[in-house]
C-alpha cells in the first residue's frame, strides 16, 4: 500500500513537482503543474500536502469544488493523492487563521515544505501578501500507486 509520505517521495528530486487536478463548473478537469510538499496540519497537527495559488481558476475551483487530485511521478512510477481542498488565504480564512502573520509563515512553511529556497524572505513576503497568495492543504482521502 502506498502511503502519503511514499507518494511525495517521488519528487522530492523535483522540489515536489506535481499535477494537481480540479473540477470545473462545467465537471471538466482543469490540470496543472505546482510544487507540492508535505507538512503538519497548523490546526491538527496531522500530515497534509501543501500548496500555494494565486488568481481566479483553481481557487474558484476549490471553492466551489474542493475535490482534487494531486499526482506525483518519477519516470514511470507515480502515486496519486485525493483529498478535499482546505484553503488559507487573505479571501478564504479558516477559524484557525487569524493573523496576517499566521498566514505569512504557513506561506513560508509550505514553499520550504516543497523543496523551495529564499535568499530574502521580505522579498518573498511582500510578493505573497502583493499576489494574495492562498495555501492549498489537502487531507488525504485515498492514495494510490503504479507500484
Amino acid at each position: 500500500m502506498t502511503t502519503l509520505r511514499d507518494a511525495v517521495a517521488l519528487a522530492a528530486a523535483e522540489n515536489g513537482l506535481a499535477v494537481v487536478s480540479t473540477v470545473r463548473a462545467d465537471t471538466t478537469v482543469q490540470a496543472s503543474l505546482v510544487n507540492v510538499g508535505l507538512l503538519a496540519h497548523p490546526e491538527t497537527g496531522q500530515d497534509v500536502l501543501g500548496f500555494t495559488t494565486y488568481g481566479k481558476v483553481k481557487l474558484a475551483n476549490l471553492r466551489e469544488r474542493p475535490q482534487l487530485a494531486v499526482t506525483f511521478r518519477a519516470g514511470w512510477q507515480w502515486a496519486t493523492v485525493e483529498g478535499r481542498a482546505e484553503l488559507a488565504g487573505p479571501d478564504d480564512a479558516p477559524p484557525w487563521l487569524t493573523t496576517d502573520d499566521q498566514l505569512r509563515l504557513l506561506l513560508r512553511e509550505v514553499f520550504t515544505a516543497a523543496g523551495g529556497t529564499h535568499d530574502d524572505w521580505d522579498t518573498y513576503d511582500r510578493v505573497m501578501a502583493r499576489e494574495r497568495r492562498a495555501v492549498v492543504l489537502i487531507a488525504p482521502t485515498r492514495v494510490y500507486s503504479n507500484g
